[in-house]
């Protein structure tokens, strides 16, 4: 019994160092890559990447024999920084890193807590300055944008490509072709400052919104939502909005729309992890605090002459944040803001909410119509929202073949399992 016990003890601990190396992957390494960037130069970004993740992956290995140590981001980033100093030294090329190596050797011994020579607030400084670096002029606007998200805020080249609508192959060459661009461009790794900064901040906000997106709807099989990835790009967007030359209308805009979605998180899911869509969510599960803060800064966005994406879209979670049913949501108003969306910001999404937002005032029909006459809906081919739309509509205009057809396609189509069990309880309605 004695030895059984023991190996169940074992397993546990196991388990539960697997969980904090995760916790690792998925919130400390941008923050590790950030801040090793900075050392090693932008050039060098490609070892950076391979330094942290084998830390990690030795992290896992020592940790399950060893013990999790005090500082496990110092005892992470001790090692990619180590690494990284015996893969340079190996290329002797002294001449070219000399600089570099010599202030890191001089760091390399010491073992006082990261917190201790490097501030926490340094490291989210540098997360925040590496998107801006990512954003530089000399990228096209999707390649800065799918480098932040690979590198930045982790995500994999099937999640980005789900970000922008496009293709796996089309991603992984954008992020190629920016990492050869900054490899071969001999400047060092700085973020400008005045002008040049304000110039950068639009794909800033879309790489932050794109996190926030991902995070709120997620793709991943056993989270609907990630709220590590949400939290991630509210922080982010809150540091913008302190700023004296960042904190612009549209980036209280985008903070307001990111916490009027957040807070709705609670009343999203059932106790069993399952959908509940807008219809039935508890509306007293919704956090009116954070609604009030989301308020505050839509408030705050109206200052200057700007309107952009993020004031519309904001405004449309307000009227759902502020409407006391859902069947006294203002769909008028609603309406209204789409058709300024889609003036200033055409995208295929925005058409298809649209959509919706027609079939609920004037019917499925109305929606299936408004659907079924927009051409840039075809660029959603591949997305199981469309289908799930469609389905949705055709149910509830008493064409039930129809609707299985559509819903069966979506549920082919996600990922995501909370989305599929949503699925199935339609394929029942359709009898």
């Amino acid at each position: 019994m004695a030895k059984h016990g023991s190996v169940k003890h074992g397993s546990v601990k196991h388990s539960m160092t697997d969980q904090l190396v995760d916790h690792f992957f998925r919130h400390e390494s941008a923050r590790l890559v950030a801040l090793l960037t900075r050392a090693f130069g932008i050039h060098n970004l490609d070892l950076v990447e391979d330094v942290v993740q084998s830390a990690m992956l030795q992290a896992l290995e020592t940790w399950k024999l060893k013990g999790v140590p005090k500082d496990p981001a110092a005892w992470v980033y001790r090692v990619a920084r180590n690494r990284a100093l015996d893969v340079l030294r190996r290329r002797s090329t002294a001449e070219k890193y000399g600089p570099d190596i010599a202030w890191l050797e001089a760091i390399r011994g010491q073992d006082q807590p990261l917190d201790e020579w490097v501030l926490d607030s340094e490291i989210h400084d540098s997360q925040l300055r590496m998107i801006f670096a990512c954003c530089r002029d000399e990228l096209p606007p999707e390649s800065q944008i799918a480098l932040a998200l690979k590198i930045l805020c982790g995500f994999s080249v099937a999640e980005i490509a789900r970000a922008l609508l496009t293709s796996e192959s089309s991603v992984k060459k954008r992020i190629y072709r920016a990492k050869q661009r900054l490899t071969a461009d001999p400047t060092p790794f700085e973020v400008p400052d005045g002008e040049a900064l304000t110039e950068r901040l639009e794909s800033v906000h879309n790489v932050l919104y794109l996190l926030f997106n991902e995070g709120y709807n997620s793709q991943h099989p056993d989270e609907l939502i990630r709220r590590d990835l949400c939290e991630e790009a509210i922080r982010l967007c809150h540091q913008l909005s302190e700023h004296p030359i960042c904190s612009s209308p549209a980036t209280q805009a985008l903070l307001a729309l990111m916490l009027l979605h957040a807070a709705r998180f609670d009343a999203r899911l059932d106790s069993d992890g399952g959908i509940l869509l807008l219809e039935d969510q508890d509306r007293d599960g919704w956090l009116r605090p954070l609604i009030g803060r989301g308020l505050e800064a839509l408030e705050a966005s109206a200052e200057g002459d700007s309107l952009t994406r993020y004031h519309l879209e904001a405004g449309i979670a307000a009227q759902h944040c502020l409407a006391p049913s859902f069947d006294q949501t203002d769909w008028t108003a609603i309406l209204g803001l789409y058709d300024q969306l889609l003036r200033i910001h055409p995208s295929p999404v925005g058409e298809l909410n649209r959509a919706i937002v027609v079939a609920q005032l004037d019917g499925p029909r109305a929606g299936i119509e408004a659907i079924e006459s927009s051409a840039n809906l075809k660029h959603l081919d591949s997305y199981h929202l469309l289908d799930a739309t469609r389905g949705e509509l055709h149910l509830r205009a008493g064409d039930r073949a129809l609707a299985r057809t559509y819903f069966e396609s979506a549920s082919n189509k996600t990922r995501s399992l909370s989305e599929r069990r949503l699925l199935v309880r339609k394929l029942h309605a359709c009898g």
